[in-house]
């Protein structure tokens, strides 16, 4: 471990060094690429600074438990047990830092939210996905676009498309991958019977040119008009687009934009991201046999969270953790539980490589 701490260091300072070289500053692809493995690097040698000024302090203190003075060298005694302590927390920190990280996580999201069984209820319920992501997003400082969407009459989701862009923004949000389960009485139930319904949420990383090439001639692009809510002239212009992509039979709409080329720049936005996703998965079905862990997988045919609006409380069964704050929850109050989902899959993942 500390020979890869030490490598990690090394590398840290040669890229301070690099970086403030004229031509590499004139060089505005290689800055940014040298400026991001900077920042990748920046936590772990932070936490291993810190691990190094902690033993230099142990080393002195082991030497002042010996001093003459038996007051001098009882205080040294409860501050080395203290300074020991420290260093077993740091080392398992470290650990952790070390993990490689999913090559995905600085990338822009495109989320997917689908009503489930439960009709309106469900829709409703896609809603109050859909507000909870915004305003995390808001509250994380990401920027939200709606890419695409079907609105019922009473503001529910039957199906919606957001583009989150920010930095770290896949790293967040990829737990959410999975169907969301809700449990409560709905306003149009009189008997007051509580009712389960649920939403299908996909978190996709936003796919790049150079992550994906898309052969012109493999796509079928569509236009018809537009139905639905959308403002004046919705109806009146084949402003509408369908693109198909005919080797995998994948299909994306879109329609919230009363031009043409924003709905089809937008629906190739998201037909990248799936077609980036599916590769994804592929080439992770082929490194391991079997995925043992639901966390960070994106497998949505399992129920990952139950909303349970009786008792207030959340529940994510991967981690088996429940949060009795629904209500600020669903405000966008996730850090809690994304924080712990997190630390779950790296732990999960030094457990694999020991």
């Amino acid at each position: 471990m500390f020979d890869k701490l030490e490598a990690s260091k090394k590398r840290y300072l040669e890229l301070e060094s690099e970086l403030a070289k004229g031509d590499v500053i004139q060089n505005q692809e290689l800055y940014t690429k040298l400026v991001r493995e900077h920042s990748s690097l920046s936590e772990v040698v932070s936490k291993y600074d810190e691990y190094m000024q902690n033993r230099a302090q142990i080393e002195d203190l082991k030497l002042m438990t010996q001093d003459h003075d038996d007051e001098i060298a009882e205080m040294a005694k409860e501050e080395l047990t203290e300074r020991l302590a420290a260093e077993k927390k740091l080392i398992e920190e470290l650990k952790l830092l070390l993990v490689p990280k999913d090559p995905n996580d600085d990338k822009n999201v495109v989320l997917e939210i689908r009503a489930g069984t439960g009709g309106e209820e469900a829709a409703l319920f896609g809603g109050d996905l859909w507000r909870m992501y915004t305003r995390y997003a808001e509250r994380a400082g990401f920027a939200v676009e709606r890419l695409s969407s079907n609105i019922t009459e009473l503001g529910g989701v039957k199906e919606l498309t957001l583009l989150i862009s920010g930095k770290g923004a896949y790293s967040r949000l990829k737990y959410e991958s999975g169907v969301h389960r809700v449990q409560r009485v709905p306003e149009t139930e009189s008997s007051g019977r509580i009712h389960t319904s649920a939403a299908t949420v996909a978190v996709l990383p936003e796919a790049e040119d150079v992550d994906i090439e898309i052969n012109p001639n493999d796509l079928r692009i569509d236009v018809y008009r537009s139905s639905g809510n959308g403002g004046q002239s919705v109806n009146t212009t084949d402003s509408a687009v369908r693109i198909t992509h005919e080797p995998t039979g994948l299909v994306v709409t879109c329609q919230d934009e009363k031009s043409q080329l924003k709905n089809k720049e937008k629906a190739m936005k998201v037909l990248k991201a799936r077609l980036y996703d599916m590769a994804k998965q592929a080439q992770e079905k082929e490194l391991s046999q079997s995925r043992r862990s639901q966390i960070g997988s994106g497998d949505r045919s399992e129920r990952i969270r139950t909303y349970n609006f009786p008792q207030g409380r959340v529940t994510d069964h991967r981690i088996s953790l429940t949060l009795y704050k629904l209500e600020q929850f669903l405000d966008g109050d996730m850090d809690e539980m994304i924080d712990a989902l997190a630390i779950a899959e790296k732990t999960e993942k030094l457990a694999e490589q020991e």
